[in-house]
């Protein structure tokens, strides 16, 4: 017998398996008649001309009421349950194949979703979309956090844009700009909890909207833009009480544990970097229901790097429980275990979430909130009146060794 040989793995195989070229899975999602056409196209083809490989991943439920699907359907009683997991199941199964051509290419890529699976939040009691998910062995932590990169809602043009809503151009969509309204802000709570979510409202024209947009892509996927996303943090006097946040200011509460990792010294980098400092933390994000129960953890890998400019990068990829403990192996232990409890939500379409440091110290209370900077100019940052702010923190060493993450972790 002649001995086996190893049969070799084709290139495609190879790319898919060690996924070690950038990709970015980007869900846009808003209110009818928010734009998200329109956008789509514009960054597809923004992107691609900037040398990344671009897929779209259309709405499933526009394909189902493009084919026959009719609101006549939604007359048999729990009619809607089953389409939610049809559509559920129709956009993960797109979303994974399109996913799979791209990263087997072995280039940059980029996958944009026409809404993402949290959408179907909007249109089905919390509790049944839970048991949908359960159904698929999955939790909203796995669908809203651990599936794509960034999610960006384009307010609906009913709020603020008036005279532009039309639903002409989409005959899967029958709301009345009152109904668009609460559609849109339902559709902003089922995403409250990512990371990395980006309000998109009407202050500007529609070809602001779209600039304003496509600058934030650009940020995300490391390409030069003029739009700068900073996170502007202030002191809190104290950890807030939940019970004193409005009834309709939705938010989700996470456990996190962050762990930095041995870094590569000045002297071992390249010479002619601008990078001037470099480090990198693993981070576990758990998420904690209102009776204080733990459901699901997401995982990242974060690598910070400072330049000779002041400025500061953040690259960031979602990683494996796996590869969370098997990076935890090399932790820096001149460093603690940095633990946390956030709280994230929406006040008045802007992003915020408070840091409640646990370990190694439990009297650091700080309001993380996602600015726009244009030309270096800060936007407005809208305090929320039901916390008690006492400052806000300045890019001095004094403040960041005493409120940022990393300082606080140096063990003195």
């Amino acid at each position: 017998m002649s001995p086996r040989t190893e049969k070799r793995r084709s290139a495609a195989v190879e790319n898919l398996e060690d996924a070690k070229v950038p990709f970015y899975k980007i869900v846009l999602t808003g209110g009818p008649c928010g734009g998200k056409t329109t956008a789509m196209e514009r960054i597809s083809s923004y992107l691609r001309e900037r040398g990344f490989h671009v897929f779209t991943c259309p709405e499933a439920f526009t394909i189902f009421s493009s084919n026959g699907l009719s609101l006549d359907f939604f007359g048999t009683d729990g009619m809607d349950v089953i389409v939610q997991k049809t559509v559920m199941n129709t956009q993960m199964s797109m979303e994974d194949g399109l996913e799979s051509i791209l990263r087997a290419r072995g280039h940059p890529g980029v996958l944009l979703c026409d809404r993402g699976v949290m959408d179907g939040a909007a249109y089905m009691d919390m509790d049944e979309f839970k048991s949908v998910l359960q159904e698929r062995n999955l939790n909203v932590t796995d669908v809203r956090e651990g599936r794509y990169n960034a999610v960006y809602h384009l307010i609906t043009a009913a709020n603020g844009a008036e005279k532009y809503y039309t639903l002409e151009n989409n005959a899967a969509r029958s709301e009345t700009p009152e109904e668009a309204v609460a559609v849109d802000h339902k559709t902003q709570k089922a995403w409250v909890g990512h990371p990395k979510l980006t309000v998109i409202d009407n202050s500007t024209d529609f070809e602001g909207k779209l600039q304003r947009l496509v600058e934030s892509v650009s940020k995300l996927v490391g390409l030069p833009t003029n739009l700068d996303r900073v996170t502007t943090k202030f002191l809190l006097q104290g950890r807030p009480n939940i019970d004193d946040f409005p009834d309709g200011v939705s938010y989700h509460i996470f456990d996190v544990e962050k762990v930095y990792l041995l870094h590569v010294e000045q002297d071992e980098m390249d010479e002619s970097s601008p990078v001037q400092e470099q480090y990198s933390f693993i981070r576990k994000r758990t998420s904690v229901d209102k009776d204080g129960r733990r459901g699901g953890s997401v995982c990242g890998l974060t690598t910070v790097q400072r330049t000779d400019d002041g400025k500061m990068m953040e690259i960031k990829r979602i990683i494996s429980k796996r590869e969370y403990n098997t990076m935890y192996r090399s932790r820096d232990l001149s460093r603690h275990i940095v633990r946390q409890q956030r709280i994230s939500f929406l006040y008045n379409s802007q992003s915020f979430s408070i840091h409640a440091y646990e370990e190694p110290t439990s009297d650091v209370c700080i309001l993380h909130a996602q600015v726009e900077t244009v030309g270096g100019e800060h936007g407005i940052v809208d305090l929320p009146p039901f916390l008690n702010v006492e400052r806000e923190l300045q890019p001095t060493k004094e403040d960041q060794d005493a409120y940022g993450a990393f300082g606080i972790s140096r063990i003195k």
